[in-house]
């Protein structure tokens, strides 16, 4: 795997809007203020621009991956929720819950954990409470990513905004497909991923874990044979 530094796309126009309106702040100050004045303005200035470049930064990492049921962490943060749940918004029954929590000190982007064909992709707008909430996976604006795997095991990613955040993004089309490396969007200022897999999912990671987005290996799916049904079965 390979690492090098770059701004995401999503934070390029708000960098140079930022940075535009921190420049005319600072010249405004330095016409009609004192010297002392205008110094502050310049400090907290630069502070602001290199906290938001550091935000929106956008590590390239290739991960190889020589199973396809292994699942890669969909972003960085720490996992907060290791547990079966009823999941009502796609399956409606039990799936294993994995969650994990992005600080605004985490990279931001997302990428698919796995790789299918996308069967569902849809935004639902909600609160912005505190993202480690357990009532922020329903009640909190969020995005739901349904991806089908070719073994027709079936993998939902939910991106959360946080208390912080006030946009999602999401890149996924249904009909599409995810690819191992490729973004599956990003969420700005603080947020929470959730994913839900199959039960008998055999998981990697223990709660409070810190994982990287695109590197960790969360987990991997059971192979099934034909006549057991599909992996996606959900009892």
């Amino acid at each position: 795997m390979t690492r090098r530094l770059h701004i995401h796309r999503e934070g390029k126009r708000f960098l140079i809007v930022i940075a535009f309106l921190v420049f005319v702040i600072n010249v405004v100050v330095y016409l009609l203020s004192p010297h002392w004045a205008f110094a502050v303005v310049l400090v907290l200035s630069a502070a602001l621009l290199c906290f938001i470049t550091f935000f929106f930064r956008n590590p390239v990492r290739v991960m190889e991956v020589d199973d396809p049921n292994f699942i890669i962490s969909p972003c960085d943060g720490k996992v907060v929720v290791i547990e079966p749940v009823e999941e009502a918004d796609h399956f409606h029954g039990k799936r294993l819950q994995v969650s994990i929590f992005m600080s605004p000190f985490n990279v931001h982007a997302n990428w698919y954990p796995i790789e299918g064909t996308i069967l569902r992709s849809e935004h639902q707008s909600g609160r912005h409470m505190g993202a480690w909430l357990p009532k922020s996976s329903t009640e909190n604006e969020r995005s739901l990513v349904v991806i089908e795997t070719p073994s027709k095991a079936q993998v939902m990613v939910r991106q959360i905004a946080g208390a912080m955040a006030r946009r999602v993004v999401t890149y996924a089309k249904v009909g599409g497909m995810s690819h191992r490396n490729e973004h599956l969007g990003f969420i700005k200022f603080g947020s929470r991923v959730d994913m839900y897999l199959p039960l008998d999912t055999d998981i990697y990671v223990d709660y409070g874990d810190s994982v990287r987005g695109n590197e960790t290996v969360i987990g991997k799916l059971r192979e099934h044979d034909k006549e057991d049904g599909p992996a996606s079965s959900v009892s």
